[in-house]
């Protein structure tokens, strides 16, 4: 019998709250469970080093515990009390200890509640990735199931630290509710949800905590239009990029502005790293930088290029042959939606467009990164063939805008 069979589990799911977490310790059969390197009887030890007085012995014990229960983001039958246990420590005063982080990837000296707090949304991203994509997770299905048992009150243990005094303890709460919010038997705690991060919208003053916590209600279906007029211009466009914001002719105007001066985006949200000084941390809300995600956004809510001209223009000088996924490769399919045609001259746009690329150097180097853009339009990837196409090319004027 496992303990998702037994009291600890059960006793929790049926009550809806967290159970005592030295009674979690003393009536779980931690050796009939099993983690990463088979059974979990040291899995107790390394939970209560969670609580030391030393932040040493406690980084270690969290390092441990990821490598085991949560090895590789995969689930186990030791997971979930392994994390019914963390979730009810987490107002313990032992984890405001601050340390260095246990992972070699990660820099940070924060809290170790901050820590146990991330450590929870992953699990809870394991365990409902099945049921938000539809994939096999390749977790054993009981170990899965009993994850999703404790979500609940893991949600309510998290969610109270979302207007926690700490930036780096709110930061992590905000990120691990926006993973335990995809179970789709917590999706309804999104509406209560959001009214606790609208107070944290309106007292906070930290750019980056505002930008992430509106990207988050929008991407829940809030209403962000009020926050189109914010002070903030990063906090405008992150409000603009909401679901609910397509159609908006504000919101759309607000993205093109800003992206008319792309270098001050990236100024937004700065997060050197000393392996790349000049990249920036994406926003975990988001895949990649903020300021490709608003081109997407553009070019998805513009019906003509005409429109679109500025920004690409304004674009290039951040492009690459590395980027052409992200930035100039989108943009050109906008400005060829019906492909090239030889017979049929290039627009203006069109024309300054390609123009523009022709002059970045960087775009054109190893061309096998960016020839599949230019297939899928019919025109050459080859950069003098572009710039012949545009010396024989006669420029179409651009009519005037009614």
């Amino acid at each position: 019998m496992t303990t998702q069979d037994q009291s600890p589990v059960d006793a929790q799911a049926a009550g809806d709250r967290l159970p005592d977490p030295r009674s979690l310790i003393e009536d779980t059969d931690w050796g009939a469970l099993e983690h990463a390197y088979g059974p979990a009887q040291d899995t107790p030890l390394r939970l209560l080093q969670l609580l030391a007085e030393e932040p040493e012995v406690q980084a270690e014990a969290m390092g441990l515990l990821d490598m085991s229960v949560l090895h590789q983001e995969s689930l186990y039958s030791a997971t979930a009390p392994a994390a019914l246990f963390i979730a009810a420590i987490l107002d313990d005063p032992r984890t405001l200890a601050r340390h260095e982080s246990c992972f070699p990837w990660d820099d940070r000296s924060r809290p170790l509640r901050a820590t146990l707090l991330e450590w929870l949304g992953q699990v809870a991203d394991s365990a409902v990735h099945g049921e938000r994509t539809g994939a096999d997770d390749g977790n054993d299905p009981a170990a899965t199931a009993a994850v999703r048992t404790v979500l609940g009150p893991v949600c309510d243990a998290v969610t109270a630290h979302l207007l926690a005094p700490d930036p780096a303890v709110r930061e992590a709460a905000l990120g691990a509710v926006t993973m335990l919010l995809e179970a789709p038997d917590l999706a309804g705690r999104t509406v209560s949800t959001t009214r606790i991060l609208r107070n944290l919208l309106a007292g906070s003053t930290d750019r980056r905590e505002r930008t992430a916590t509106v990207l988050t209600i929008g991407a829940w279906g809030a209403d962000t239009t009020e926050l189109l007029t914010d002070p903030d211009p990063a906090v405008r466009a992150c409000a603009a990029l909401a679901p609910g914001c397509i159609g908006n002719p504000q919101a759309t105007q607000v993205i093109l502005h800003a992206l008319l001066e792309p270098a001050t985006v990236d100024s937004w949200l700065p997060e050197p790293t000393a392996a790349d000084p000049w990249a920036a941390d994406p926003l975990p809300q988001l895949e990649g930088r903020l300021r490709h995600a608003l081109l997407a956004a553009a070019i998805e809510r513009t019906d003509d290029f005409e429109e679109l001209l500025a920004v690409a223009v304004a674009c290039v000088p951040l492009c690459s042959n590395l980027t052409v996924g992200d930035d100039w490769g989108p943009l050109l399919a906008a400005a060829f939606p019906s492909g090239y045609r030889p017979e049929v001259e290039l627009t203006a746009a069109q024309h300054r467009f390609l123009s523009a690329l022709v002059d970045r150097d960087v775009c054109w180097r190893y061309t096998h990164l960016i020839a599949s853009w230019f297939h899928d339009i019919g025109l050459p990837p080859d950069r003098d063939a572009i710039k012949v196409l545009l010396r024989n090319t006669w420029q179409r004027p651009t009519p005037p805008r009614a």
